[in-house]
Order: C-alpha cells, then structure tokens, then sequence
C-alpha cells in the first residue's frame, strides 16, 4: 500500500474535552515520509510535536503529549482517524492544547478527512510486524498482540459491577473503520464525573459530547448509534494509542479492560522491540543509525541522545524538525525558566548567555557532520568560532530556531558551518564553525 496525505488543508471548530477552550484544528498535507505532527500555533515559534510514545506525559482519561513546552491533551480521537483512515503524512496544526472534542467520538475526524480527499504518494508504506507474542497486565486489565497478517482488535470492555461487559473482534481496515468504529463516542460513568472535575478534567463535556452510564441507565443527547457502542470505542481509543508507535503495526491485539495507561505501555513495548530490530539490521550492515528510517527528515531527542556525547544540563538542542540530505538542517531549543543557569544570569532579568547560544549552534553542526559520517554515532566537538553575533536577547518562553548548513567537510572528520539562531523569524545569533569527530576504528 502506498503513503497517503491529504489534497487539500481542512479546518474544523469546537471545543475542547478537558480545558474546555475554543480551538480551531486544520490538516494540511505532508510530504512521503513525514509522518504525522502537531504544530502549536498559538505559541512563539509554532513548537511542533511528533506523536510518539516517548513523548507521552499524561494518561488519565486521555493521552498527552510533550515537547518542551509544548503540549497537545487528547490526541487519541485524531490519530485514530488518520490511522484508520491510512492517512500517513499529514501537519496537525491547532491554536490551543486540545482537539475540538466534537461529538465525543472520531467521525467528525474522518469527515474532515475525507473532505481534504486523501490522495497516495509515491513511496510504500512501512509496516511493523509484530514477529513474537507481546503481553502487559496492570491490575484486572491485560493486552496481548500477537502476529498477525494486518491489524486485528479483539476486545472486552467491563466495568466493576459487570453490568454493561461488551466483547468485540474486528480486523480492521478503512471502510470497517469509518462506518463499524469511528461513529463509537467516549463514555464515563456518572460516579466518575465529581473526581475528574476535581482533577481539572471535562472542563468542556456534556451530553453532546460523551455517554454517560449511572447504573443501568444510559444518559445521552441521542440514542446509542450501536448496542456494544462502549467496546467500540475502546477500540477506537486502542487503534489511537498504538499509533503512537511511530507507523503502521501488523499485529492481532487482544485486550481486556483496557484504558489508555495500559495501551501505552503495551505501545512502549512495541516501540522499544522496534528500536531494537532496527538498530540490529543496521549492524549487520556495517553502521548503527540513531534515526527513524532510511530516509531522515527529523529527529527526536532520543535520536539526538544517541548522536552527540551531551547530556543534562548541556543538552542543547530538543529536537530537530528539518533535514535536507547530510548538509542542512533546522533544530529546535525551548528556553524555559527551568534552565539551570537562570540563577545566576541574571536574577530579577533572566537572559540565556550567548555562549550556551554558541554550544546549541555548534550541537546542531556536530549532528551534520554525525549525518555526512553515514549517521554512524561518534563524538563530535567544537573546534573553533568566527564571525559571532549576538543580536539580541533570548528570554525565558523563547524557542530557538537553528539553521545549520555545512560549507566545506575535510576528510569526513571537521566540517565549516553557517549556522544561525532565530526567535520569532527573527535572528539573534549567528556564527562560523568548526566541528570535529573522533572516528573510531572501522567506521573510516
């Protein structure tokens, strides 16, 4: 099957579940290979979030994602549709932390879909298939995925006094999708509800939005859309979740009494049996890469972790968002109050040192050379420094944007860089540099 994006960029208005606030989501089309982001409009610098497990911050009733600063709340219900829908690359933008919550269920999602006409690229999808048994268990619930030629979900979803148990099993594809799963709305039940408010949680909900369940009764704006629409949206939520495995996954799913805590260890677990293979394959031909796939585009900070010797409280860059060939690239640093040197630069008027500006510039240049070396992991160093600028001042909420380009690479050992460091489009820093790597012998 091939990759799929979208023709055209969709919007969709609402309000969200748990903050309660107005937010507009628009899908704009990607190219191969991109995957799936989110981008935050409505902070400085539009931080972008690549949905992965590994950036996974909050589970209760919904699952959260972070990087930075930035966080997106309840990305379950949209990556549900894009994964159901074999949507692959697609730019998630909104202008607040959560998805419009709409009616409660992804149908809404798959309409906006459908209206931006999902058209195939010219590159094949990758699968992960699942080639042994996979099991986790968290008190009465448990979930096992086992091999299996497509994505297969068998389900039973219970509550504690047993009165609306609902069993489901489905193979799953775009058309059982969009008209057996997406329809199915989120649920809770009444006895729930004082705790979650109570947790700063369905600021937004109502009955146009959710099901509720107060003992044997079913409260809701409308009539149930099908008998075992409980289990169905389990299964909903369980296909949004292992998505955030990065791509596709073959595999047979059995769970019970799942939630979202569970289905994201499960996902972990997939992730890191993932990570392994790849970093297997990549030795027995000769390298270990630290990235995603063959074709690179971006890098989270796991990646980055493998890529450069750095590590806390020198770890300047977050992620990088933008990769073209082995001699260019666009990383991203959020500047929080947390930064450590904060303290002493200054107090009462906090401004990051240009220095560390410098190391964040120089960080990005040592993971070109890294990529020029065939992104075989080696040390990389700061040699030297020419032409610095420091423009103007970096504050506490500043994301910075660093545009690094190789100029000339000696040897496959030292690279000269261009790189520069941008707040809001605008530059506040730049420089020359020279970077070097230490190659270990028989990675010449």
């Amino acid at each position: 099957m091939k990759q799929r994006t979208l023709s055209r960029p969709v919007s969709v208005k609402g309000n969200a579940l748990h903050t309660g606030e107005a937010v507009t989501l628009t899908l704009k089309p990607a190219p191969v290979n991109h995957g799936v982001v989110f981008k935050r409009v409505d902070l400085g610098g539009s931080p972008e979030i690549r949905p992965r497990v590994d950036h996974v911050t909050d589970l209760v009733r919904a699952t959260t994602i972070q990087a930075g600063h930035a966080k997106i709340h309840t990305v379950e219900h949209v990556l549900s549709a894009l994964s159901g829908c074999c949507v692959d690359n697609v730019i998630v933008e909104m202008n607040a932390s959560e998805p419009p919550i709409l009616d409660g269920s992804a149908r809404p999602f798959v309409n906006l879909i459908i209206e931006g006409e999902p058209v195939e690229q010219d590159r094949e999808r990758d699968y992960y298939a699942l080639d042994a048994p996979v099991s986790v268990a968290r008190g009465n619930s448990s979930i096992i995925a086992l091999p299996h030629d497509g994505l297969k979900i068998s389900c039973t979803s219970a509550d504690d006094r047993g009165t609306h148990t609902q069993h489901m099993s489905m193979s799953i594809d775009p058309e059982t999708y969009v008209t057996q799963i997406a329809p199915a709305r989120t649920f809770t039940f009444y006895e729930d509800i004082e705790e979650l408010l109570r947790l700063g949680k369905i600021r937004g909900g109502s009955l146009d939005c959710a099901v509720v369940i107060k003992g044997d009764k079913v409260m809701s704006k409308e009539p149930l859309r099908f008998k075992d629409e409980f289990v169905r949206h389990k299964i909903l939520d369980i296909i949004g979740d292992v998505s955030l495995l990065g791509m596709p996954l073959k595999a047979h799913i059995v769970a019970i009494r799942p939630g979202h805590a569970i289905n994201a260890e499960l996902t972990k677990v997939l992730f890191d049996r993932l990570q392994e293979r790849r970093k297997g394959g990549a030795r027995r031909r000769g390298a270990v890469r630290a990235t995603p796939a063959d074709d690179v585009s971006a890098l989270d900070i796991r990646s980055i972790l493998d890529l450069i010797p750095h590590r806390y409280p020198f770890v300047m860059i977050d992620r990088v968002v933008s990769i073209k060939g082995t001699d260019e690239l666009i990383a991203l640093k959020n500047v929080t109050f947390n930064e450590p040197y904060f303290n002493g630069h200054f107090p009462g008027n906090p401004v990051m040192p240009g220095v560390l500006q410098l190391e964040a510039m120089a960080q990005a240049a040592g993971i070109l050379i890294v990529a020029h070396n065939n992104w075989v992991p080696m040390p990389a160093f700061f040699m030297s420094a020419d032409k610095v600028k420091f423009r103007k001042p970096v504050r506490p909420g500043d994301q910075l944007r660093i545009h690094a380009k190789l100029a000339k690479v000696r040897n496959n050992k030292i690279a000269f860089a261009e790189v520069s460091c941008s707040v809001d489009g605008q530059v506040v820093s730049s420089a020359e540099l020279m970077v070097g790597v230490v190659v270990e012998p028989g990675n010449e």
